[in-house]
């Protein structure tokens, strides 16, 4: 028959290996959380990034396509500028 020392002991090794078990799995879980939350993490950075880089990309094909309507305004304005002022030359030469 067993002592009641030798059925604590055997008591408390199961419950220390039970523990053991248990922690080993939370560990586990925790550990694979952390990874899976730094993944997501770096995902949604890497998609801020992106986004941050499109709307750049944007404002600056914007802004080239103002100055190109600015150029092409200037551009149409000279050459009326320049037909008025032949014309007005060609009338001088009337007279």
């Amino acid at each position: 028959m067993l002592s009641r020392f030798e059925v604590a002991k055997d008591t408390a090794q199961a419950l220390t290996e039970s523990a053991a078990d248990h922690v080993g799995r939370i560990a586990t879980i925790v550990s694979g959380a952390v990874r899976e939350i730094a993944h997501e993490m770096g995902e949604w950075a890497s998609d801020a990034f992106e986004m941050r880089e499109a709307a750049d990309k944007a404002a600056a094909d914007k802004a080239a396509a103002y100055r190109g309507a600015d150029a092409a305004a200037d551009d149409a304005a000279a050459r009326a500028a320049a037909d008025t002022a032949g014309a007005d030359d060609a009338g001088a030469d009337d007279h």
